[in-house]
């Protein structure tokens, strides 16, 4: 089975700090790290960890942090031999604060913006070996729109992790396999629909998460499943969301149901924020087995 990932390669800009600052404060930093992130990269990471077959399809410039990124990449087991170096723009940085168990995040999309329907044009027979395709909305929406579509006419699953949030045409949520927005980005998705009678519209298709809580979803039964989270020492929570997507497609491509692909990815998930870093703290197939076994 391969998973292709279409999305955000960055160069993460990590600073710790005792807290997040408020608006207008100034804060004493304690350490900068530069760590590699972007969500489609950090997801591509957390699927190969587990032991996936994943190809990396996205953008950065022809610059140092993009051949680092690269690098690290073929280092982490995904394959990269149709990643764009795009001349004239840099990569994509992720400005990130950490403190006091918490994250913000800005990013400057840069080569990231070139992942444009060209792009996808030019990776379109790869594209078709995948088994499923897995996306974010830190490239273009019109590219995630133009790649949900090819996925669609050639009968290849799809999920959509939509973050950072914005609208979705209603045809293109129809023609996603699997949505996984937060509470924040669910309201943004689908205005104030009531959480339960938006998992009902969209049995086995929508899973919300819910941070320290878990996730949420409704079965093809109709009975709204809630997985709780596993109590976690927590160091660092970036890349918690983007280890759960990347743990739950890995087994749902693998043919696991709903239920065992959420439970198996809320424990990828909380392992991950136990060590600093997005892509360093996410963990592999035998260390997510363990803990569901004890």
């Amino acid at each position: 089975m391969k998973i292709s990932v279409v999305g955000s390669i960055n160069m993460d800009m990590t600073v710790t700090a005792e807290r997040i600052p408020q608006k207008g404060e100034t804060l004493l930093g304690e350490q900068l790290h530069y760590i590699p992130g972007g969500k489609g990269a950090n997801q591509a990471v957390a699927m190969a960890r587990l032991g996936a077959e994943v190809e990396m399809f996205g953008c950065v410039g022809n610059d140092g942090n993009g051949e680092a990124l690269i690098k690290n990449l073929k280092e982490q087991g995904v394959i990269t031999d149709h990643i764009g170096v795009i001349e004239g723009t840099p990569t994509g940085i992720a400005l990130i604060t950490v403190g006091d168990n918490d994250n913000t995040i800005v990013i400057v999309a840069g080569a990231n913006g070139k992942v444009d329907r060209a792009y996808v044009d030019s990776i379109a027979e790869e594209l078709k070996k995948s088994d499923m395709v897995v996306l974010q909305h830190e490239i273009p929406i019109d590219t995630v729109e133009y790649v949900v579509d090819f996925c669609y006419k050639n009968d290849i699953k799809v999920v959509l992790n939509p973050a950072p949030a914005c609208p979705l045409k209603q045809e293109t949520i129809e023609k996603i396999t699997y949505l996984t927005p937060n509470e924040h980005e669910a309201k943004i998705l689908f205005g104030d629909m009531e959480r339960e009678e938006l998992l009902k519209k969209y049995p086995e298709k929508v899973f919300i998460t819910l941070g320290s809580k878990g996730v949420t979803t409704c079965l093809k039964s109709g009975e709204v499943l809630i997985v709780p989270a596993r109590p976690a020492k927590v160091a660092d929570t970036t890349g918690a969301g983007d280890t759960l997507n990347g743990a739950f497609s890995v087994k749902i491509s693998e043919g696991a149901g709903m239920e065992e692909a959420l439970r198996f990815a809320n424990v990828a998930a909380s392992l991950s924020t136990e060590k600093f870093g997005a892509q360093g703290g996410m963990p592999t197939r035998e260390e997510v087995e363990k803990e569901m076994e004890g």
